[in-house]
Parts: structure tokens; sequence; C-alpha cells
């Protein structure tokens, strides 16, 4: 799909030893210039607990790096990029040549183009998918088919007198969908990961997987049983956490929908957070992501109780979960 320019309204630079946690980068510039549009979260290079990219991508390309040989994660695609620096941690780490990107808005897009093909190091050559609309529609023709697909996707259904076109809406809000989806996968606001894996079916190299990057504000189990009626085997593939970001917006958010009827929806302190994954690294909590979140269970605020301490001013955090999903 060709991608049009469009006006951009930050720059930004990010070093991408500190924000990726890597020695010396092979593959991409050590100072990146990042364009941000006016839909876009700018990266939280002030808090990387923050940023999902940082804290939460990167160490699992990481770790799928180490577990697939090179030609499994030659080619990887976002599902709702942002600012393409997902798939710079993918060129840099997965060792990724092949890549797709996808947003909402056309804005969006072509910035995330431009930040990978200028961040480029000199003679590193990468074939670049890119389009904007719904999921992974916009590179459907280009025939493509990727072992890694990534997505970070919002869960909260945008109320009926949102405005996705308002700056950064479709960064945290889910449009109105007209597909079937389970109930249980509805009341859990998982709809547009769900959407995402059925997608994905057609677009997967053979034995490849779909990481989906999961707030876990609601049980684990949820995220088991929405990839297995996707028609994936799943298992987590990471667990830790993070400082929830746009605390006011979001929680206030999950508590309306939590009024409403569905979750509920749960956070914690996060201070909380940390001591509980300090000693764990990523990988070994995610083997053990069910008995951590019994753990954590006792401590746990749902939503009116996380705003409450929120308007208290309380630090305010939520497990992390990536799923790793692969076709039966």
């Amino acid at each position: 799909m060709s991608i049009p320019t469009t006006p951009l309204a930050t720059r930004i630079s990010v070093n991408s030893r500190r924000f990726f946690g890597i020695a010396e980068p092979t593959a991409i510039k050590p100072t990146l210039g990042i364009l941000v549009s006016d839909h876009c979260y700018e990266p939280r290079t002030d808090d990387l607990e923050a940023d999902w990219v940082a804290s939460v991508a990167t160490p699992a390309f990481k770790l799928i790096a180490q577990s697939r040989p090179p030609q499994a994660r030659r080619s990887f695609a976002s599902i709702g990029t942002g600012s393409g620096l997902d798939a710079l941690a993918a060129v840099e780490v997965l060792g990724a040549r092949t890549v797709g990107v996808t947003d909402v808005h056309a804005d969006v897009v072509a910035a995330a183009a431009r930040n990978i093909r200028d961040n480029l190091k000199e003679g590193v050559e990468v074939t670049l998918h890119a389009g904007y609309g719904d999921l992974l529609s916009p590179l459907q023709d280009g025939g493509s088919r990727f072992d890694i697909i990534y997505e970070n996707l919002p869960n909260v259904p945008l109320a009926e007198d949102g405005n996705l076109e308002a700056a950064r809406t479709s960064s945290a809000y889910v449009p109105p969908r007209t597909e079937p989806v389970p109930d249980h996968v509805r009341d859990n606001l998982l709809v547009l990961h769900y959407l995402a894996l059925v997608q994905a079916r057609d677009f997967l190299t053979p034995g490849g997987a779909v990481l989906s990057t999961l707030g876990a504000r609601v049980p684990l189990r949820s995220f088991l049983d929405m990839a297995e009626q996707a028609g994936y085997a799943a298992g987590f593939l990471t667990y830790t956490w993070k400082v929830q970001a746009d605390p006011q917006d979001i929680i206030s958010s999950y508590a309306a929908w939590q009024r409403n009827g569905l979750g509920p929806f749960y956070f914690h302190h996060a201070d909380d957070l940390k001591a509980a994954f300090s000693i764990l690294d990523p990988l070994e909590a995610g083997k053990r992501a069910l008995e951590i979140e019994e753990a954590l269970a006792p401590k746990r605020l749902d939503a009116f109780a996380a705003f409450e301490a929120l308007r208290r001013g309380a630090r305010i955090g939520h497990p992390v979960a990536v799923l790793k999903s692969e076709l039966r």
C-alpha cells in the first residue's frame, strides 16, 4: 500500500543501547532519530519501565532470538506499530530483514516507515511492507508471510461518543467491532487480541508464532482460552510488569466498564509489583506465571480501588504477559 506523506509533530532522539538494553547495535544506529505523529504515543524514553517496547517487547524478542535459529525469525510483522521502535528492535534483536508494519492512521504508518528506513546502519537492507488500516489487512495484497507476528493492541472499547480520530485515541481504545467473538473474550476486553490471532492464521509461515503483549488486568487463564478458541496452542513466553501509562484515563475507563458488568479488572501498587518481580527474569517468570499471579492476588486492586488509590497519589501498575501462540 502506498503511504502518503503527512505532517509530523515531534522528533525525538533515542539511545538504542539504553532503550533496547544492548551493548552495541549492529543493524540500527546508536542514536535513533524518531518521528512521532500526532496520533501516536511518544516513547517513554524517560521511564523505560512504562514503555512497552523497552520493558516488554524487546526482552521477549531476545528470548525468541535465543530459542529460534536465524532463518526462523527473518521476517517480522507488527500490528499497531506506533513509532516503529518495535520493528527496529526486531531488526536488531531478531535479525529480521523482511518487516511489515500496520497501524490505523496514515500519519502513524508514514512516520514509522520513515523511522525504520532512516535508522538502519549503512549496508543493512530491509524489505519493508507498510500499510494503514485494520490489523493485518493492510499487508494482505503483498502476499508476505511472517515468522514472528507481534501485537500490542488496546483493550478498552471506545465510548459511543468517542472520536477515534482524536490524537492518540486509537492507541488506547478499541473502535466498535461487528465480528463474532466468544463471550469471555468480549467480557475481558480482549476483542482486538482475539481478532488479531484469527487474522494471523493467514499470515504466518509454517512454524511461525504470534506474540501477543497483554496487560494482565484479567486472569491469565483468559489469555490461554482466547488463543485456544482462535486455533492455537499457547503459553507464556514472559511475565513481567509495567507502570500504567496515562493512568487517569485508562484506569477510569476500566472502572467504567467494570461498572457496566464486565471484568473485574485488576491493578497493583507499582512497588508491590517491583518487589514481586525483582528476583525473577522474564523467562523464569513466564514459566511460573500462574503461580506468580496466585501469589500476587491478595494485594491486587480492582479498577474501583485502583482509581481511588491513584487519586491519593499512588503509583499504579499491572502485570504484563507475552503470550506465544503457534498454530495447532
